[in-house]
């Protein structure tokens, strides 16, 4: 039923995004072609239209990350806490398949937002034939890989891994959190947006005072008790899981909230 569910808020969510995306990459063409030929003239309203052109690029890079967020909270907002809640917390369905179904498809969707971005800041900045030179650097750069020594290979290998388990975990922690606010906002009777704002500033006051009072608890302790001889590839490896640590444990937080929140003291009223 998951899959059907994600199945569901693709179909929802990509009439949306993939117009954004479209429209993201002609203004990069276009800002190209401005800043190599448009604004190099002796007209004036070239020129203009060059500027014009550019200035629609960095519209159009904010107005489609913008959106990916705004998407993200839209629809556990409009599918679970106003009217849709009414039939969507009907179904067979488990509350937690339906915020991780949200969860993937925000997650996948800044994943694409940032690649988007990436290769539309590529296309703006240079000639169009770069990008083929970008994959003959990475073919270089692999060539080169296979000739190190396997410790180098495979850890570097485990640094991309762990990078990309970090990146996916501080995505679905950022979801959550809004999640929670909303959550705990609409069990409220009345003024529910008020409230999951006041909710989503009050949770944040909560853990950043939680973290300070962890972070001196580090810095303070005695951590000759715990020291052990590690060479610098594992210290790098024990880092980032610490990272993903955290930033699971802070999502968990969230995650947790918001469930308790959707089944016990949910008003869709």
């Amino acid at each position: 039923m998951l899959g059907k569910l994600i199945k569901h808020e693709f179909r929802a969510t990509r009439r949306i995004m993939l117009p954004l995306y479209l429209i993201l990459l002609a203004t990069a063409i276009a800002a190209n072609f401005s800043t190599r030929g448009l604004m190099e003239t002796s007209y004036w309203m070239l020129d203009v239209l060059g500027g014009l052109l550019i200035v629609a690029f960095f519209v159009a890079i904010i107005g489609v990350c913008v959106m990916s967020f705004v998407l993200m909270v839209q629809r556990f907002y409009k599918n679970l806490l106003q009217d849709e809640g009414y039939v969507m917390l009907t179904l067979p369905v488990s509350i937690h398949q339906h915020i991780w179904a949200k969860l993937i498809v925000s997650a996948v969707w800044f994943v694409l937002t940032l690649i988007a971005v990436f290769w539309a800041v590529c296309i703006m900045a240079f000639d169009l034939h770069i990008i083929g030179d970008i994959f003959q650097g990475f073919g270089a750069m692999f060539q080169e890989l296979r000739q190190l020594e396997a410790k180098y290979a495979f850890n570097g290998a485990g640094y991309l891994a762990e990078m990309a388990v970090l990146c996916f975990v501080g995505i679905v922690a950022m979801c959550v959190q809004f999640y929670a606010a909303l959550a705990i906002g609409h069990s409220a009777a009345n003024h529910k947006m008020a409230c999951s704002v006041a909710a989503f500033f009050g949770l944040q006051f909560v853990i950043q005072m939680l973290s300070g009072i962890g972070i001196q608890v580090l810095i303070h302790s005695d951590w000759d008790f715990f020291h052990i001889n590690v060479n610098h590839f594992a210290a790098i490896h024990i880092g980032m899981l610490i990272m993903i640590a955290i930033a699971a444990a802070y999502g968990a937080i969230f995650y947790l909230i918001t469930v308790y929140f959707l089944r016990r003291h949910l008003n869709l009223e």
